[in-house]
């Protein structure tokens, strides 16, 4: 009588709270379905509780298979390690080897599952997905962060249910209001790409001629001013920006000083003639 009472209150402060029974459940599935998942090149330790002479340190074959004893070749390619676990531990006992078997599988190294960072960031190579739900930032954080030279506008790329799979985000964004739904889930075989930062150049009579990094939304003045400034040689009469356009030709405007400029742009400061 007490157990039905007590799973009677379980039940309405669940229904005060908006939950369906079957939701409580429903965290656990969610952590089994993120669990990791065994893939070719993994190293594994097999360890039998009081069955030392079946521990067996062995590498997922490419096709996922490893070759345990008395069971011979199984499949465990694709299987997260608790669900391998069961499998052999189930071999043994359906094959009347071990009475009650005890079976853990310790991962040593990933190999199986893997994600790639090119381009501008500072440590660029390929990385393990040590678990199901590694985001794209944990990625790019094994990959030391976007360098100084690189954008925050990254790309991924991949596969999705079999079909190619690309995306676009922008880095701050990620750290933003929902940004957690821009913080795409890692799968095999992914590839992010972090391109290089736009630049501007500017040359002729200013402080400091050369190339520059272009921020979002940055105007002719304040590139000016990130290169220092007019030297006393030169005017604002004379400032042209070459710009290359999409037939391939390159254009010389004269614009505002509030408007903005485009990656490649060359800013020239002509010299006063007074």
């Amino acid at each position: 009588m007490m157990i039905k009472h007590l799973a009677a209150a379980f039940t309405l402060g669940a229904a005060l709270l908006g939950l369906a029974p079957q939701a409580l459940a429903q965290p656990a599935t969610t952590a089994a379905a993120a669990e990791y998942r065994l893939g070719a090149g993994d190293i594994i330790r097999v360890t039998v509780y009081q069955n030392q002479d079946l521990t067996l340190e062995t590498r997922v074959s490419e096709s996922g298979t490893v070759s345990y004893p008395l069971l011979g070749t199984i499949r465990i390619g694709g299987l997260s390690p608790a669900q391998a676990e069961k499998l052999i531990a189930d071999g043994l006992k359906n094959g009347n080897f071990v009475k009650n078997p005890q079976v853990t599988i310790v991962l040593l190294q990933v190999k199986g599952n893997q994600a790639s960072v090119l381009g501008q960031v500072n440590r660029p190579g390929r990385y393990p997905i040590e678990v199901a739900d590694m985001r794209l930032t944990d990625l790019l954080a094994n990959a030391g962060g976007v360098a100084s030279s690189g954008t925050e506008q990254l790309v991924l790329t991949g596969t999705r249910n079999g079909k190619p799979y690309r995306v676009e985000v922008e880095l701050a964004a990620i750290f933003g209001p929902n940004g957690r739904d821009l913080d795409v889930t890692i799968q095999n075989g992914d590839v992010l790409w972090v391109d290089r930062a736009p630049l501007v150049y500017i040359y002729g009579e200013v402080q400091r001629p050369g190339p520059m990094r272009l921020e979002r939304g940055m105007t002719l003045m304040q590139v000016l001013a990130s290169g220092g400034g007019l030297n006393q040689r030169g005017t604002e009469r004379g400032i042209r920006v070459h710009r290359k356009a999409g037939d391939g030709k390159v254009q010389v405007l004269q614009p505002g000083m509030d408007e903005s400029l485009k990656d490649g742009d060359v800013v020239y400061v002509k010299e006063s003639l007074f």
